[in-house]
C-alpha cells in the first residue's frame, strides 16, 4: 500500500536559496548605505564654499591666486578668452568701421573714426586697450584704465591708502605712465572683498555716480510729494530699493550720504558690480577725472541735460563743427529702463547664471550673452523652448538694427545738408540751430550703437531714442533747407 502523504511532501529547499537571499540582502544593504553616504557627502560638499589654500588680501591682484581657493569660478573666468559669435554682436574683434562705413563720417574728427572694434571678452580688455589705434595715434589719460584694468590696488597705492585720492591722481596721468601701474584685466578683487568674498563696488566713478543718482531720486520723490496725486509722476527707478529707502530717510532729515557698499542689497550688487564699467561716463576737467553724468537721472535726455548745463563736448565734428557727445557703453543706463530691471532681474542672473557642479551652486564667471546659454540664463524664468526664446530675442535685435540703420542714414544726410549749407549763404543763427540738432541726433544714434545689447535691454526705450534721433536729424535738415 502506497503512502500518499509522504509522496506529496515538498522537497526540502537547498542551501543555495538561503545563500542567494543573504547575497541579495547584502547587496541591497550596501546600496542603501552607499546612497546614504553619498547624500551625506553631497550635503557636506554643498555647505563647503571653498577650501582655503592661500591667504588673499587687498594686494592679491592675480586671479590665478584666487583660483587656488576658488577653482570652479576661476575655470569659467578663464573662458572669457573664448571667441563667441551671434547674429548681432559677438566677441571677435571685427572692425565696426569696415562693417558700417557710415561711422567714419559720423565720428569724423575723433579717434573712433580711426579704430572702432567689437569688444571682446573680459580676458582681453587690457590687451585690446593697448593695441587700439585710438591709443597708439592719440594721447589718452590714465582715466581710461578705470574700465580696462584691475586697478583698485594701484589706486590705493598711488593715494597712500586713500582710494579716491589715488583715483584722481592716476586719472590725471598720461596713459603710458599709468599703464605701468597695472598688470591684469578685470579680476576677482574688483568685485569681491578678499576676506568675506562679498560683492563690492571698487570703482570710484561708480561710487560717486550712484550717490549723485540717489540724490536725484530723493529730489524727484520730494517734488512728487508736493504735487496732487493725479499730477505726480511715477517713482524713478523703483527697482533700486536701497536708493528709495535712503531717499525717504534723506527727505525726512537724514544727512547721511548714500554708501553703495553699505546700503545696496545683494541683488542690486549683482548689477552694480557690472555697472562699474558698463556705463556712460566722461573725463571731467583738466584732471580728466572719470565722472558718471547721473546727476539728473539715467535716461538719455537726462544725461544730455547734464552735459548741456556744463557746456561739455567730446569733440567738434570735422565736417560741420558741431559740438558732439560720444557715448561710451551705456548698458547699465539702458538696462535700468527695461522690463528685466523692473522685474528684479540682475545683470548676473542673465550673464552669469548659477550652475551646479556636483552639489555646489556657483555663478558662471564666463561672462557672455545669455543667447549662448539659454537653458540656464533664460529658461529658469521663461518656460518655453530654446529656439522660441532665441527667435524672440533676435527679432527684437533685428528690428532695433533696422531702426538704427535708418537713424544713421538720416544723420549722414544731415551731415551732407550741413556741409552744403556751410559753403552757401545760410543765416549763421539758422546754421547754429541746425548744428544743435545734429548734436541731439548723433548723441541718440551713438547711444544705442555703443550700447552692447542691440536694444534688447530695453526695446521700447531703444526705439524711442532712435525715433527721436531720426526726428532731430530731419528737423536739422528742414531748418537749413527751409519750407518748400
Amino acid at each position: 500500500m502506497t503512502d500518499t502523504h509522504a509522496a506529496t511532501q515538498p522537497a526540502p529547499r537547498g542551501k543555495g536559496a538561503y545563500v542567494a537571499v543573504i547575497i541579495i540582502t547584502a547587496i541591497v544593504t550596501y546600496g542603501i548605505v552607499a546612497l546614504l553616504m553619498n547624500i551625506n557627502e553631497r550635503k557636506q560638499e554643498s555647505q563647503q564654499h571653498y577650501v582655503k589654500l592661500v591667504d588673499l588680501s587687498e594686494k592679491t591682484i592675480d586671479p590665478a591666486e584666487w583660483g587656488k581657493n576658488f577653482p570652479r569660478q576661476y575655470d569659467s573666468y578663464k573662458r572669457t578668452a573664448e571667441n563667441t559669435s551671434r547674429r548681432h554682436g559677438g566677441s571677435e574683434a571685427i572692425s565696426k568701421l569696415e562693417d558700417d562705413p557710415r561711422l567714419r563720417r559720423i565720428f569724423a574728427g575723433y579717434a573712433f573714426s580711426v579704430d572702432y572694434r567689437e569688444r571682446r571678452g573680459h580676458a582681453f580688455m587690457l590687451e585690446d586697450q593697448d593695441n587700439t589705434e585710438r591709443v597708439k595715434q592719440f594721447k589718452q589719460p590714465g582715466a581710461c584704465l578705470q574700465c580696462h584694468a584691475s586697478i583698485t590696488a594701484a589706486y590705493r597705492e598711488a593715494g597712500d591708502g586713500d582710494l579716491m585720492k589715488g583715483f584722481e591722481k592716476i586719472c590725471a596721468m598720461p596713459l603710458k605712465e599709468a599703464r605701468g601701474l597695472v598688470e591684469h584685466p578685470v579680476a576677482c578683487i574688483d568685485c569681491h572683498d578678499p576676506q568675506s568674498m562679498q560683492l563690492r563696488v571698487t570703482r570710484p566713478g561708480f561710487i560717486r555716480g550712484i550717490a549723485d543718482l540717489a540724490k536725484h531720486v530723493a529730489e524727484e520723490l520730494a517734488a512728487n510729494a508736493k504735487k496732487p496725486k493725479e499730477e505726480a509722476s511715477s517713482a524713478p527707478l523703483p527697482h533700486l530699493t536701497s536708493i528709495h529707502q535712503w531717499a525717504r530717510h534723506r527727505n525726512q532729515g537724514s544727512t547721511d550720504e548714500y554708501d553703495v557698499n553699505a546700503l545696496a542689497t545683494r541683488q542690486e550688487m549683482r548689477s552694480y558690480v557690472c555697472g562699474q564699467c558698463h556705463v556712460e561716463y566722461y573725463f571731467k576737467g583738466d584732471k580728466k577725472t572719470v565722472t558718471y553724468p547721473w546727476h539728473n537721472g539715467l535716461r538719455v535726455e537726462q544725461i544730455e541735460s547734464y552735459y548741456d548745463a556744463n557746456s561739455y563736448k567730446d569733440y567738434a565734428h570735422a565736417e560741420t563743427g558741431a559740438p558732439i557727445l560720444k557715448a561710451q557703453h551705456p548698458e547699465f543706463e539702458l538696462w535700468n529702463q527695461g522690463i528685466h530691471a523692473r522685474s528684479g532681474v540682475s545683470c548676473s542672473d542673465c550673464h552669469m547664471p548659477y550652475q551646479r557642479e556636483g552639489a555646489i551652486k556657483v555663478s558662471d564667471h564666463q561672462v557672455r550673452s545669455p543667447l549662448l546659454n539659454i537653458a540656464r540664463a533664460c529658461q529658469t524664468c521663461h518656460r518655453y523652448g530654446e529656439d522660441e526664446i532665441k527667435a524672440r530675442a533676435e527679432t527684437i535685435q533685428s528690428r532695433n538694427k533696422a531702426l538704427l540703420d535708418r537713424a544713421e542714414d538720416a544723420l549722414v544726410e544731415l551731415l551732407d545738408t550741413l556741409k552744403t549749407a556751410k559753403s552757401g549763404n545760410v543765416d549763421p543763427k539758422v546754421l547754429e540751430e541746425s548744428l544743435a540738432l545734429q548734436r541731439k541726433a548723433q548723441w541718440r544714434v551713438d547711444y544705442i550703437n555703443a550700447e552692447n545689447s542691440m536694444g534688447f535691454h530695453a526695446p521700447q526705450e531703444a526705439a524711442r531714442i532712435l525715433g527721436e534721433a531720426i526726428d532731430y536729424a530731419r528737423q536739422g535738415q528742414l531748418k537749413v533747407l527751409g519750407p518748400k
